[in-house]
């Protein structure tokens, strides 16, 4: 028996597993393996651990800062958190300065509520900005050492992470599940690196063949040069907002392209107006990414990821988007496509394509179980990422039954300052969806109790706008896998 076919039997039947572990210890392997799974469902709520003033709870672990909060009793339970992508170096909108602060968890507010059930609670900057999967998750490896050697030992670890971070988090559960008792990747870029990648060279080639024509798309000289093309784009990209005739269309064009949301965190999509403003706010959104954040990357891999000389645009436009842009301007779908098929293609770098493959690819081979959340409007990381994961669970072990996938859905209108409060925009949640969260996986591991209506309903205090029924449309490009 392997300790991942224990661990499913365990969260199934808890009370089997408990009951089967003295009768099987003449089996070392299998005896071993069960204790594991007793471990983690243990009910000790004051498990002892050193304090702050006894072990030095900041400083920093293979050049990365750390932080680690300890609750005033301990459940028994490591929470370790890879906090998203950051900038290598300051860049649009606000050029904020670069930030190298460890993240407990993703807000203070989070820590303090996941302090008060007893949590301890684990995070670390990474040795590098920008695509630092790698880094990341060598980060948490060293906090995880450094935790159950000088702290405690935990009874469960539980891993997750935001964004890039969510990638980070789900890349470490499967490279550990000798330790990592469940994983909660929330808003996760799930598709891996080269998809997300690919969509967003679709973008800066559509923006610079119908909006700007100046823009280049990749082997940029430094930083700066990325930035000016992003700023460039910007300003051809709000002007074309004001020209119904070309302007408007390109961008629901491109929008369309790769099924960017109608809704963003600003932008309610309750008018055409809206939608088209939060279609634009899509594209520079991902333009960031493919302009100084693809500058980083190329850096990272030696040479270019991502190219579109085999792609065909035209099969990307559903009807509905078809008509959208013939009500806005007749006639002007065939020929932005005509463009689009005639302009100048990319190639990508075989050498630097295949370095990128190896930051950051889940491979939906689960050995615990893992909730993901996802808001169903995210303008960066598509939720159509998540139908990208489910279908690798698919592939790698032929069931769905070790992954929970949740999303939540904005109001049908909001201001746009604030904006919405949740369900619209990247990584958008509640301080009690993300306690949530790690509720419903705590439920599952220690208790078994499976994630199903009643359980989700109690984790997240009757959240009506979180659900399990939505169900992601398909990656945008037709090769996805």
């Amino acid at each position: 028996m392997t300790t991942t076919v224990t661990r499913r039997a365990a969260t199934g039947a808890a009370l089997l597993a408990l009951t089967l572990v003295p009768a099987l210890a003449g089996c070392t392997s299998e005896s071993e393996a069960l204790t594991v799974e007793a471990k983690e469902q243990s009910t000790r709520t004051d498990v002892p651990l050193k304090s702050c003033d006894q072990v030095q709870c900041t400083g920093e672990l293979a050049g990365a800062a750390y932080e680690i909060q300890l609750p005033d009793k301990w459940n028994g339970t490591l929470l370790i958190y890879s906090h998203g992508y950051r900038q290598a170096e300051p860049s649009p909108p606000d050029f904020a300065p670069v930030n190298t602060d460890p993240a407990p968890a993703a807000t203070e507010e989070v820590a303090s509520a996941l302090l008060a059930e007893g949590y301890a609670l684990a995070g670390s900057a990474f040795k590098t900005n920008g695509w630092d999967v790698l880094d990341g998750v060598a980060a948490d490896e060293a906090l995880h050492t450094f935790f159950t050697q000088k702290i405690g030992t935990p009874d469960r670890v539980y891993v997750w992470g935001d964004s890039l971070g969510g990638l980070i988090t789900e890349t470490l559960a499967e490279k550990h599940p000798e330790w990592v008792s469940g994983a909660a990747p929330l808003c996760g870029v799930l598709g891996g690196s080269n998809l997300n990648l690919d969509l967003a060279l679709d973008v800066a080639y559509a923006v610079k063949t119908l909006i700007y024509p100046d823009l280049k798309l990749t082997g940029f000289a430094s930083h700066d040069e990325a930035v000016a093309n992003w700023q460039g784009a910007y300003d051809a990209i709000t002007k074309a907002g004001g020209d119904l005739k070309k302007g408007v269309p390109a961008i629901l064009l491109t929008a369309a392209l790769v099924d960017a949301p109608t809704q963003t965190k600003t932008y309610d999509g309750a008018t055409i107006e809206s939608q088209v403003r939060a279609r634009a706010e899509s594209i520079l959104t991902a333009l960031g990414y493919g302009t100084y954040g693809r500058y980083e990357i190329e850096q990272r891999v030696g040479g270019n990821a991502s190219g579109n000389d085999q792609t065909d645009y035209a099969t990307r436009v559903s009807d509905a988007e078809r008509s959208l842009i013939e009500t806005v301007s007749e006639g002007s779908t065939d020929s932005m496509l005509a463009q689009l098929a005639a302009g100048e293609r990319v190639t990508a770098d075989a050498a630097a394509r295949a370095k990128f493959h190896t930051m950051g690819n889940p491979t939906g081979s689960l050995k615990d179980p893992t909730i993901t959340l996802h808001t169903v409007a995210d303008p960066l990381v598509l939720v159509q990422n998540e139908k990208v994961f489910r279908d690798r669970v698919y592939s790698a072990k032929g069931r769905t039954s070790d992954v929970v996938q949740l999303y939540t859905t904005p109001p049908t209108s909001y201001p746009e300052n604030p904006g919405a409060p949740y369900g619209a925009g990247h990584c958008n949640f509640t301080t009690a969806q993300r306690v949530g969260v790690i509720t419903l996986l705590d439920g599952w591991v220690q208790q078994g109790t499976f994630p199903t209506g009643g359980a989700v309903t109690k984790a997240f205090g009757d959240d009506p706008s979180v659900t399990q029924a939505y169900q992601p449309g398909p990656w945008p490009a037709a090769d996805a896998g």
